[in-house]
């Protein structure tokens, strides 16, 4: 098999039912020059005998099973395991449409110091097409600003240069949910990301696991805001607009605290407010 210019990674968790649906979308890619690692993250159903069984006669995939530890860990495995230039994450429940790589490949051939871009998406809930609302139109460029209040970049639809990936550190693995908006944010602060305006992604949503849907996320988004201010070296712009967002969460979050009667998390919160509030 000739070196990969694209390493394809899908993270899957129990998900026997979907991850192949999305793995025979990677292969109907028309762009043939990639590989494809599937990363089991300790599912207890049939996922691994299943992508076993699926991937073991095909040259340019493969299968590499781990104890549970996470999306974020499953993601920066399936990258240190990588033979590619180029990375692009598939969710296990999203699909692509077979131009997908192509049309981001056409994009860095025009782009050559472009470190990042990320395609449109049609989105289906519980099986039927929604609409985005305009709050989530995607940025072109400059996407730290924009993705402060909401993450506006998709890891289905993403293509990032490996060695940039690798830069940032990768997901951090700390982070249980909300690793991609984390993770784009470092990303904007030093690098542009684009966008290819063509809806070539499936992003399938509204089942009961996943992770996105789960109530009380906005304290790992507080996390990734709090690190961004205290470990990144942000301008003046990027660091009012970051605490205005932080206390724009942090006083929707701890309100939420107080009326799940969690007082202790409410004043932790409260307190970090005060502390970026009273900021100099």
């Amino acid at each position: 098999m000739k070196k990969p210019l694209v390493s394809v990674v899908i993270p899957v968790f129990n998900r026997a039912g979907q991850v192949r649906e999305a793995v025979e979308s990677v292969l109907n890619q028309d762009f043939d020059n990639f590989e494809l690692i599937v990363v089991d993250d300790g599912s207890t159903d049939s996922t691994a005998k299943d992508m076993a069984q699926f991937l073991d006669s095909l040259p340019n995939a493969r299968l590499v099973s781990t104890a549970n530890c996470g999306v974020s860990a499953a993601r920066n495995l399936g990258v240190s395991l990588s033979g590619g230039r180029f990375v692009a994450f598939l969710d296990s429940d999203d699909l692509w449409l077979p131009q997908k790589l192509s049309a981001q490949m056409d994009f860095f051939a025009q782009n050559p110091s472009a470190a990042a871009c990320q395609t449109q998406e049609i989105w289906i809930r519980h099986g039927r097409r929604v609409n985005p609302k305009n709050r989530h139109a995607k940025p072109d460029g400059d996407i730290f600003l924009p993705s402060l209040s909401l993450c506006l970049v998709s890891p289905s639809a993403v293509m990032i240069r490996k060695a940039i990936f690798l830069s940032l550190g990768g997901f951090d693995e700390r982070l249980p949910a909300c690793e991609d908006y984390d993770l784009w944010l470092r990303l904007g602060l030093k690098h542009r990301v684009f966008l290819v305006d063509r809806p070539l992604v499936i992003k399938r949503g509204g089942h009961s696991d996943q992770l996105s849907a789960q109530p009380g996320l906005d304290c790992f988004r507080i996390a990734s805001l709090l690190n961004l201010l205290e470990y990144q070296n942000l301008n003046p712009q990027q660091r009012a607009r970051t605490k205005e967002v932080l206390l724009q969460k942090i006083k929707v979050y701890a309100a939420g605290c107080e009326k799940r009667k969690k007082f202790d998390e409410a004043f932790f919160y409260r307190k970090v407010a005060r502390r970026y509030s009273n900021e100099v």
